[in-house]
């Protein structure tokens, strides 16, 4: 972690503008939120500068309004959630720039925090325009950005705002990036990854950069269908990416040459349609039919799968086993989650789709860390730099007293 934390400035009295993630979940009929974890990850910076007397000037997109305002997607019932979480009461401003939320940012004393509305309300904001940055600029004295999982867009409150504020991570950013890049630069072994879902192309990046690292490495879900393939096996009609072929030949050899433990699924289960009341079987690897589709693994690659995994210390999970969102085909994903949460190892869990149904599961306690970001674990995995992360001062880039004195003069 080569940037500037938020405990590296002078937050006291200052008005600081935290770029957070609250893109969380929610229900379709009801609008309630579904899963809080995104709010309560980054709990700690915004306690942290509450306790400091900061003026707290919370920002973060959630859904995809396409750049209208769209009721359903306010952020009302965030900054509800958020009030009783923290047992004070968080506003919401009616948008997130403009002359009235200039006048709600000024009247906060010392301690407040306000939430404002929907960054993608304006489509500025996926166009990283620093029309858009220097107005949420002007709000604040000090940028911090907290929003790990959106650290991969070059949004203008990502990257752009940056240019205008003296800029650092905060708690949870700093927490990820220290996690994450543990398991790069020096994992425990033995040291595996459990990566499923859906394509192959999604992961051929986290995939080349931890191979030399990593002695076990678990291929499940709809991706292991396209490694089958390029060992010509029949796999039906299971999604394969046709043009991913060669790459997932290219990295079964690229785990030969690094003396990695590549295991693939034995035994499938097959259906010949995707439905909640398609009758399921378990063949072998071998013998899937031309008209089934894989949506699981089996119990025999459970089997394979868990005692591979029970000789870890360190394990990264990324995807899903199968098609996990139906309850019959979810076995193998659910097996590895409570495998995992068992195991006496450092078990990350690489965001996304595989953090949600951890979550769901109960078992989040249960892991040695979540990450909040698919996407941005991912791509930093993968040994490439965030937008987001690079935006933020460097340590040793200014001293103490300049940095207090940007604070002042922003």
């Amino acid at each position: 972690m080569d940037k500037l934390t938020v405990r590296d400035i002078d937050v006291s009295g200052k008005r600081v503008l935290v770029r957070v993630d609250f893109n969380v979940p929610l229900d379709e009929k009801t609008g309630a939120i579904t899963d809080d974890s995104r709010i309560r990850a980054t709990l700690p910076t915004i306690k942290y500068l509450i306790d400091r007397g900061a003026r707290v000037i919370l920002c973060s997109h959630l859904g995809q309004p396409g750049g209208k305002v769209v009721d359903k997607l306010r952020l009302t019932v965030v900054a509800q959630r958020l009030s009783q979480i923290l047992g004070k009461q968080v506003g919401v401003t009616k948008d997130c720039i403009g002359p009235e939320t200039k006048k709600s940012v000024a009247s906060l004393q010392s301690g407040d925090v306000v939430l404002l509305e929907n960054l993608r309300f304006h489509s500025a904001e996926e166009m990283d325009n620093h029309i858009f940055a220097r107005a949420l600029a002007k709000l604040a004295d000090i940028y911090v950005n907290d929003a790990f999982g959106t650290s991969h867009r070059s949004h203008a409150s990502i990257v752009k705002v940056a240019e205008y504020l003296p800029s650092v991570a905060g708690l949870l950013l700093e927490k990820e990036l220290a996690t994450l890049g543990s398991l790069i630069d020096n994992p425990v072994h033995p040291f595996g990854g459990l990566v499923g879902g859906a394509k192959v192309s999604d992961k051929v990046g986290m995939l080349g950069n931890i191979m030399a690292k990593i002695d076990f490495l678990l291929i499940g879900g709809g991706m292991a269908a396209t490694f089958l393939k390029a060992k010509s096996y029949e796999t039906g009609l299971s999604l394969i990416e046709a043009d991913r072929i060669d790459t997932a030949a290219g990295l079964m050899e690229k785990a030969a040459s690094n003396g990695v433990r590549l295991l693939l699924p034995v035994d499938v289960v097959v259906v010949d349609e995707i439905s909640a009341e398609a009758k399921k079987t378990v063949v072998s690897t071998e013998n899937i039919s031309p008209h089934q589709r894989i949506v699981d693994i089996g119990p025999q690659t459970i089997k394979n799968f868990s005692e591979a995994l029970q000789n870890c210390r360190t394990v990264f999970w990324n995807g899903p086993m199968g098609v996990y969102e139906i309850s019959q085909f979810a076995q193998g994903t659910r097996a590895m989650a409570k495998l995992l949460a068992n195991l006496s190892a450092t078990t990350v869990i690489g965001g996304g789709s595989t953090a949600e149904l951890v979550i769901r599961k109960g078992l989040a306690d249960k892991m040695s860390f979540v990450s909040t970001g698919g996407g941005a674990s991912l791509r930093f995995m993968g040994g490439k730099t965030l937008p987001g992360v690079e935006a933020l001062l460097d340590k040793g880039s200014l001293p103490a007293g300049k940095l207090k004195e940007l604070a002042k003069s922003s």
